[in-house]
């Protein structure tokens, strides 16, 4: 809300990466966004976002474990995959490399899909820095990122946000 002419475009971008087509469910990218903001230890992003994909995913408790500990998580090999190159974007690009590409493809991720990985772990590395930097307010009470993921899976994020404080 304070400055919507970058708002805009930011959450056009978490809409596009997060909710546009895609052959990675609306879940499963949200998880990534999920993984990435846990791992960039930003509070409110990994549990708004959690939230989100717990909302898509009707399982609050794998999303506990995709950031406990994905390895052992109940998600498809692909997924724990592209986790990987999106833990590895997290710390830096050049920490991905050919073998963990060759990982993905191996267990059915597709170029598009791997690209996508590497952006929403890209972008989330900037958002959680924002909202981190911004020392943005992070409720305690979950019901709170339960009701606002809600609204957000049903609306998108541009929607969702229109007005609402985040």
């Amino acid at each position: 809300m304070f400055r919507p002419e970058t708002a805009k475009p930011l959450n056009a971008l978490a809409d596009v990466l997060l909710r546009g087509p895609n052959t990675l469910t609306p879940g499963e990218r949200e998880l990534i966004a999920t993984f990435t903001s846990s791992a960039n230890d930003c509070r409110y992003c990994q549990t708004i976002h959690g939230a989100v994909a717990a909302h898509h995913l009707h399982d609050e408790d794998l999303v506990i474990q995709v950031k406990r500990d994905f390895e052992r998580a109940d998600i498809s090999d692909k997924l724990k995959a592209l986790l990987v190159i999106a833990g590895k974007t997290a710390r830096g690009g050049t920490h991905v490399t050919a073998g963990d590409i060759a990982r993905a493809r191996s267990h059915g991720a597709t170029d598009l899909e791997i690209h996508d990985t590497v952006l929403i772990a890209a972008a989330f590395c900037m958002f959680n820095r924002y909202v981190d930097g911004l020392a943005t307010w992070a409720p305690d009470d979950p019901d709170f990122y339960r009701q606002r993921a809600k609204v957000i899976a049903e609306l998108g994020y541009t929607s969702a946000t229109s007005g609402v404080p985040q």
